[in-house]
């Protein structure tokens, strides 16, 4: 059956049995064995509000890198909702770029991180730019693991050149606006923070750190 046919109802009904039973696989079952991504994305830009969420769980779970613009569009939709989802479901596409053993790199890395093997992390990364310099969350990546061992110019590099591949990426922006907040540099800390605003309004703790800054430069005026 032809993609570009069906309606948005069916998907809002896979949605919302989706929201009243969390069975992700089933979700992702349906989603798969009717829709196309490119259906999808011109859901996201055309449907109702509930249309607009189910749209972009759904690229959030079967989409790659290719749908980073749709949901970085979506990241500033009105509806809080689809921010919401958007949010959480781009990082997901951020480490679904390249070939299926550079994804796997990517997640070794991710996983290096989390665990605080950040020597480790840096080290793999390494190789990882050097044959795919154009994995944006490689970079990141690197620039968190340089940033919790106190190498805080590597980082903003590192952050920097993310933000360089993949404009959307406002945790990038937000790691940049630490470093500079750790090398006691405020006016370059509350510029990359409000950066990180402008790509993804709902980081209220970014927010929190706007106002506290300008607050701030306010006084030293």
């Amino acid at each position: 059956m032809d993609a570009n046919r069906l309606r948005s109802p069916l998907l809002v009904g896979y949605y919302q049995r989706y929201l009243s039973h969390q069975d992700s696989s089933k979700f992702i079952n349906q989603v798969n064995s009717r829709y196309a991504c490119g259906t999808l994305e011109r859901l996201v830009a055309m449907g109702d509000y509930i249309t607009r969420r189910a749209a972009v769980l759904a690229i959030s779970c079967i989409g790659d890198y290719a749908s980073n613009a749709v949901l970085g569009r979506a990241l500033i939709d009105r509806d809080r909702g689809v921010r919401s989802i958007a949010a959480n479901g781009i990082r997901e596409l951020w480490c679904r770029v390249g070939s299926r053993q550079q994804r796997q790199m990517l997640q070794i890395v991710v996983r290096l991180n989390e665990s605080k093997r950040y020597e480790e992390a840096i080290q793999l990364a390494d190789e990882l730019i050097q044959e795919s310099p154009w994995i944006a969350e490689a970079w990141c990546q690197r620039g968190m693991a340089h940033y919790h061992r106190g190498n805080y110019e590597a980082a903003i590099r590192d952050c920097h050149q993310a933000l360089e591949i993949n404009p959307y990426h406002f945790t990038a922006a937000a790691g940049m606006g630490q470093c500079y907040l750790l090398q006691d540099n405020p006016v370059a800390a509350l510029e990359a923070f409000r950066r990180a605003l402008r790509l993804n309004p709902g980081m209220e703790e970014v927010r929190a750190q706007v106002v506290r800054l300008q607050r701030s430069l306010k006084k030293r005026d």
